[in-house]
């Protein structure tokens, strides 16, 4: 609409004084034309904007004619101005009117505040979704979401990337017991499904530390050296994707007891790679019968007997990063069976055996 394209002038020309008509014209997506022709409009509803020509030249304001937020402390500016990840914007339609709406805080916020919220969008970010579902073993970077508190005080890491200081880190990697020592240039602070990340380079390459995985961080006295016109939205965006795109290498085919279906689901929804492939039998043939056709040669269900289990399984397709996240089946005991490849057959046997072994000492002799 015109009239919205009108305030969003003013609010972009408050904001940032003199600007070129082309760099208006791009940024509201209309021609350098209609962008005089707006500027006109203005002028003739009483807002003292005016154009220059030449090389330096551009449309703006005359000095003073602002609208200010009274009242507003640097913190209330700063906590406007925390990042949202795209995504839940983007659902509803909504990416356009955030900006919109940012332009506007921006504009209408006293000028001492700005510098200060600017940069909180680009050093703080929230991403409210849960990592895109995987298997448990694979849930999230390091180890995935553990409900832990961070080791180190947050304080410290969000000095860090509002100080624009290099930081030394003591980390912990998941499954190890010792912390290693690295010297990063931190972009900032991600919160994502309520775990805190850092996100920050090392040696010039991207990296995410799990704040509740941090022993300890101290800043250093060297200026931090990211990486020129990076900023921390693209490089989260990055790193998400690398968590969420690792390729499953491991397979599995499955059969569990109908009773138990609804649970599995829910529980191994990430591991999934389509719904469950039930018969229409009635109950009967759940038991030797209904797997003995399965557990031949084949050891896959291959053939079209395989796509509809009779009586009371079902058939499971799942996938895992690696061989041994299969043990992620045994919470289900005879429930499940994994039917494919012989490898998980072998890490489930394995498993079991050991689990027998923990607990022979405790079962009662005949």
């Amino acid at each position: 609409m015109k009239s919205a394209r009108l305030l969003s002038i003013v609010l972009l020309l408050q904001t940032r004084g003199r600007v070129p008509a082309a760099e208006l014209a791009e940024r509201l997506e209309v021609s350098a034309r209609t962008v005089y022709r707006d500027v006109e409009a203005l002028s003739a509803a009483g807002v003292p904007v005016y154009a220059e020509r030449g090389r330096h030249g551009g449309i703006a304001l005359l000095p003073g004619f602002r609208t200010d937020v009274t009242g507003m402390t640097t913190d209330e500016a700063r906590a406007l101005f925390i990042l949202a990840a795209q995504g839940a914007h983007s659902a509803l339609g909504l990416d356009d009117a955030l900006r919109s709406a940012l332009r506007k805080v921006m504009a209408a916020l006293p000028a001492p505040h700005r510098p200060a919220a600017e940069l909180t969008g680009r050093r703080i970010l929230v991403d409210p979704d849960k990592w895109a579902p995987r298997p448990s073993s694979a849930a999230a970077p390091d180890g995935g979401p553990s409900g832990r508190s961070p080791a180190v005080d947050l304080d410290v890491l969000h000095s860090a990337v509002f100080t624009d200081l290099r930081l030394r880190l003591r980390y912990r990697h998941s499954g190890e017991t010792r912390p290693r020592t690295y010297t990063v240039d931190p972009y900032g602070l991600v919160a994502k499904a309520g775990t805190w990340y850092l996100v920050a380079d090392r040696r010039g390459r991207p990296q995410l530390f799990r704040a509740d995985r941090v022993v300890s961080a101290a800043l250093t006295e060297v200026p931090v050296r990211r990486r020129a016109g990076v900023e921390l939205a693209a490089v989260w965006q990055q790193l998400r994707r690398q968590v969420e795109d690792r390729p499953a290498e491991v397979r599995v085919t499955a059969r569990i007891r109908r009773e138990r279906l609804d649970l599995a689901v829910r529980i191994l929804g990430g591991a999934l790679t389509g719904p469950p492939r039930t018969g229409g039998g009635d109950g009967a043939g759940d038991g030797d019968e209904a797997g003995g056709g399965v557990r031949d040669g084949s050891g896959s269900g291959a053939g079209e007997g395989a796509r509809e289990e009779p009586g009371g399984w079902a058939t499971l397709d799942l996938a895992y990063p690696v061989l041994p996240a299969v043990r992620q089946l045994l919470q289900f005991g005879d429930s499940l069976e994994v039917l494919a490849p012989p490898e998980a057959r072998r890490v489930m046997a394995e498993a079991a055996a050991a689990l027998t072994a923990v607990y022979a000492a405790d079962t009662p002799s005949a």
